[in-house]
């Protein structure tokens, strides 16, 4: 399972955003989306954690929590499986 997290700062990088997560658990992974072209943050990523309980934890903990003047989005990541281009 993996988290998602949106409404990230655009100026947050990873080491931040552990920041806000590593309460709850071992981080595994933490991807910050960003622009192919600009290489700047999309403004959402995703975070791995050691097991489902830490992540259902900080789903439930970080959730519309306020970082640098807005409010997180964090919810369960979905699969991308069967997704089509143009969709």
């Amino acid at each position: 399972m993996t988290i998602y997290v949106g409404n990230i700062p655009y100026a947050f990088r990873e080491n931040e955003i552990s920041e806000v997560f590593h309460k709850y658990g071992k981080i595994v992974s933490i991807k910050i989306i960003t622009d192919k072209h600009s290489g700047r943050s999309k403004g959402f990523g995703f975070v791995e954690m050691e097991t489902e309980e830490q992540e259902d934890l900080a789903i439930k903990e970080c959730n519309r929590c306020v970082i640098s003047g807005r409010s997180l989005v964090v919810s369960k990541a979905h699969s991308r499986r069967g997704y089509e281009p143009g969709q």
